[in-house]
């Protein structure tokens, strides 16, 4: 391909000029000059404003950037951020005249003694067309922001002098047209740069194949530099191109076993990770080495919320290493292959992978659109960068055993491209299925996908073998985890267990991509809108189950519980049936011990003698025996690390079931069973008068809406029925039948419904009975966001409780709730969502005192519990956390019910099992002040 000295290549279809053909990422000999760090810097508002002078830059007047990174992270322009829409006019491959042009320049000395090697320059990762000048002379212009480019330098630079390289970075090419993905527009050099010696003689490409069955490894590996294939510990050494076996431990997610090898030739040595694996399709079921993989996945942004995209390696460690603690499985690496160091970590920690290709055309819709703007999976112009960009991805990562899927890409509609793209696959690997989303009726996958279906039509797949082919089913996205949420996500787990060809998914997503930023003076988490966008996607940005900061929100608290490898469950009186779910592990590196609490005391602990439990089979183990008598007796069962592994210290929590003792078998009260869905089929609001400290008791029918509330449309229509500005009139009052009891009427404007609630306030011994009945009439709404009782106090500092907890828990987010007694401040009962909404809640609370004030459900109801030092209004208005500034006054409400949280800002409507259906209401509490 012609390489020109103009800036034509920024919008030429193809994927770049003079760019070594794609190979395997390698742990070699090569020598290596890493070119991090800083480099000279200069920023063009546009292509014809960058002066042409990167033949001999003068670069005494430049800034200083540092690489790798994003020069809008740096103080150069902004960021950006939208989800589906381009930035900028659909014209390809135009792009707008007003494009960001960055020049980065250093200098580098060869080393003498690179005499007779090839010179490589390689870099990881640039966003997103960029052309290499060295010493003066262009060495080509390559594209595809998340995939390696190599240029062959060896005739620009002389071994003991200088080099110079210039790269020139534009924010928008032709690329950007399939680089539409669901993130930050963030340019750059944003992962590494490296100068390559590569000897004559040495291997720049190997291909390890490496599988597995019965106990036996069948390993050859292909070499373009003949050599010698040398692996100590199986005690093999053959040629490069043969084929051998021997006796071999497997590796999978679960026991990620790792074999250290060498390609020895004369040029120099290649370091082998070879990990031994069969993944097949038979019969509707993806499996490796001959077991079903369930994947309790996550899909992966690369994103640091100071540093975009531009990963350390600590960065990635953390990352595998919370999803091997929180029990994840399985990482899809959206949209865009990862940077090879965090498939190195999934190999040796044990992760699944699906790699995904980088592409995505979302904002050209999925069909054809008018004739002249096809999509670019459908457009022959763009057939050989999509092919490249598949090669590209495959032989850079063919090597990791972790790898067990080729993923085309991500939301591009269909065409003739994505088939071209997996003939490609299919022909470098065969050994490797290949999935797509978008073919909806699987004409050329090997596994069947969907975003965001139900689990009701995840249940009717899995129920008829004749549909798509009999693929594996697997969901690459569901459980949208935005803002307060995902609720429902055990519905999901039990049609996996019940179904083998359902097998799993991968949670959208793992963590919200807020940028750590200043607005007003105060440090927040910015989304879209906050950098001053004219077009952006507002939060839908943070979406994730980690806060910016790697923090867990209780949305990843529930997912954990819902896919923990052990469930513990009641089997009867005094035992327990503990089922395994590991693919390959049994129970024996696990310790398991029981607490016995009553009321939330301690009253007796120990161990459990538990056999070991084969992958997939189920134990019943019996309790000591335990006095049941008194009220509120529970005994959690835990399964914790014996020993420590590479992931975790030992002790560390692997699965737990709570069970409540003092229940008649088989009638087990709501919520005995931590998990179980509670059986409330209650509604209305409330509106009072005070008691002692306790002011303006009101009826509270509205919560700040939640992201799954407000993108939807939910919350919308219950403004329009106008629960979010109800007034309260006192209908009556006065002495009766020894209590003052208090009639309300609480109703929108203008609206011809009303909440009818009755309050009678019983005096007792140091306290006060509050029995509240609501009654709704007219036309009232079928559903209220909550329903309960909203009262102000003091300032209040602690909270203690005693019910579920530690964390939130709503009707559908209650898995990794469990029954005990628990304390906290008033800060500290605050989820810090980036958007602020409904947060907090503590469903079926028996008893909370807050400060001087106790407040205890009466005669078997149970309330939840929230605590705030601002009002929902404030809560509502603000828009960042930081915004929300403690008052002199607590605000405090207990709900007889909530409606759920779900997943509906991108994902199913709520189910009406956790909807909160308008209908009378009762609630009994117990005020001591």
């Amino acid at each position: 391909m012609p390489v020109t000295q103009d800036h034509s290549y920024v919008e030429d279809f193809a994927p770049g000029a003079n760019v070594l053909p794609p190979r395997a990422w390698l742990d070699d000999d090569s020598a290596e000059i890493p070119l991090t760090g800083d480099w000279s810097f200069r920023l063009s508002a546009s292509v014809a404003d960058a002066p042409d002078d990167l033949k001999d830059p003068d670069t005494s007047g430049w800034d200083t950037i540092a690489v790798p990174g994003h020069w809008q992270l740096s103080g150069y322009g902004a960021p950006a951020y939208t989800n589906v829409v381009y930035p900028f006019p659909l014209e390809p491959p135009f792009v707008p005249t007003d494009n960001p042009t960055g020049d980065y320049v250093r200098t580098v000395t060869v080393p003498a003694d690179w005499a007779g090697a090839r010179v490589v320059l390689r870099f990881e990762g640039v966003d997103s067309r960029f052309a290499v000048h060295v010493n003066g002379e262009l060495a080509g212009w390559s594209s595809g922001s998340r995939l390696p480019s190599e240029f062959d330098v060896t005739d620009l630079v002389a071994p003991g002098k200088e080099a110079r390289i210039a790269v020139r970075v534009h924010q928008w090419s032709a690329g950007s047209y399939v680089e539409d993905q669901d993130m930050w527009w963030l340019s750059g050099i944003f992962r590494e740069v490296n100068l390559l010696a590569l000897r004559p003689g040495a291997p720049t490409d190997v291909f390890v194949h490496a599988s597995y069955a019965d106990g036996t490894g069948t390993l050859s590996v292909d070499s373009d530099v003949a050599g010698t294939v040398v692996v100590p510990e199986l005690g093999l050494e053959f040629a490069t191109g043969d084929e051998v076996t021997a006796a071999v431990e497997p590796w999978s997610a679960e026991s990620p076993r790792l074999y250290d090898g060498v390609v020895r030739t004369e040029g120099g040595d290649v370091r082998l990770r070879i990990g031994f694996r069969t993944v097949a399709i038979a019969d509707g079921v993806l499996t490796v080495n001959g077991n079903r993989v369930l994947f309790n996945g996550v899909n992966r942004h690369e994103f640091h919320p100071d540093r975009g995209r531009a990963l350390t390696e600590q960065d990635m460690l953390d990352d595998v290493l919370l999803m091997k603690r929180a029990g994840i499985n399985a990482v899809r690496t959206s949209h865009y292959p990862p940077h090879p160091h965090f498939l190195a970590l999934c190999d040796e920690y044990g992760l699944y992978v699906i790699d995904e290709c980088d592409l995505e055309t979302h904002g050209f819709g999925y069909e054809p659109q008018p004739p002249k703007l096809p999509n670019p999976v459908m457009d022959p112009r763009f057939r050989d960068d999509l092919v490249a960009r598949m090669a590209r991805t495959v032989h850079r990562d063919k090597n990791h055993p972790s790898i067990i899927i080729w993923s085309l890409g991500n939301e591009c509609g269909m065409g003739e491209n994505l088939k071209a793209m997996y003939d490609l696959a299919k022909e470098i690997d065969p050994s490797r299925p290949v999935h797509y989303e978008r073919d909806t009726e699987a004409d050329f996958v090997d596994i069947y996908s969907r975003m965001y279906t139900d689990p009701a039509g995840c249940a009717e797949i899995g129920a008829d073998s004749s549909l798509y082919r009999n693929l594996p089913f697997i969901l690459c996205e569901y459980g949208h985890a935005m803002g307060n949420g995902p609720g429902g996500l055990l519905d999901y787990r039990e049609v996996f267990d019940k179904y083998p060809r359902c097998q799993g998914g991968f949670i959208w997503e793992w963590i919200d991509h807020g940028l750590r930023t200043t607005i007003d003076g105060r440090e927040v988490y910015a989304y879209g809108g906050d950098f001053g966008e004219t077009i952006h996607d507002g939060n839908f940005v943070c979406d994730g189950l980690l806060f910016p900061d790697r923090t867990p929100s209780p949305g990843m608290l529930e997912y954990v519980k819902v896919i923990e490898p052990l469930r513990i469950v009641a089997d009867g009186n005094g035992a327990v049936s503990i089922a395994n779910r590991y693919e390959v592990l049994d129970t024996s590196r696990l310790t398991f011990t029981y607490v016995v609490e009553v009321e939330g005391s301690q009253v007796d602990a120990g161990e459990l003698s538990v056999p070991a439990i084969a992958p997939g089979a189920t134990a019943t183990v019996s309790l000591p025996a335990v006095d049941a008598s008194k009220p509120e007796t529970w005994v959690t069962v835990t399964a914790s690390l014996t020993a420590a592994t590479a992931w975790a210290e030992a002790g560390h929590r692997i699965a737990w079931g709570q069970l409540r003792l003092d229940q008649p078998a088989g009638r087990p009260a709501p919520g005995s069973e931590v998990g179980s869905a509670p059986a409330t089929n209650v509604v209305a609001g409330v509106d009072g008068i005070g008691f002692g400290v306790v002011k303006n008791a009101r009826l509270d029918v509205w919560r700040a809406p939640i992201d799954n509330d407000a993108i939807p449309g939910v919350a919308d229509a219950w403004r329009e029925q106008g629960l979010h500005r109800v007034q309260h009139r006192i209908v009556s009052q006065g002495e009766r039948d020894g209590a003052w009891e208090v009639v309300t009427r609480t109703a929108p404007p203008q609206l011809q419904w009303g909440l009818v609630s009755t309050w009678r306030w019983t005096p007792v011994d140091g306290g006060v009975v509050l029995d509240l009945d609501v009654v709704p009439e007219g036309r009232f709404p079928e559903v209220l966001p909550r329903l309960g009782v909203t009262f102000e106090l003091p300032k209040v500092e602690r909270v203690e409780w005693f019910g579920t907890g530690p964390n939130e828990a709503y009707v559908d987010t209650r898995e990794a709730a469990a029954v005990g007694k628990y304390s906290a401040t008033v800060a500290e009962l605050q989820t810090p969502y980036v958007r602020p909404q409904e947060n907090g809640h503590r469903i079926d609370t028996r008893w909370a005192t807050l400060d001087g004030l106790r407040i205890e459900a009466v005669g078997g109801t149970l309330f939840g519990l929230t605590v705030r030092d601002w009002s929902t209004q404030a809560l509502e208005s603000a828009t960042h956390t930081a915004e929300l500034t403690p008052s002199d006054t607590t605000y405090v409400t207990l709900d007889i019910a909530q409606t759920g949280v779900g997943t509906a800002a991108c994902g199913p409507a709520l189910p009406d099992r956790d909807k909160l259906k308008t209908a009378p209401a009762h609630l009994t509490v117990k005020f001591f002040g």
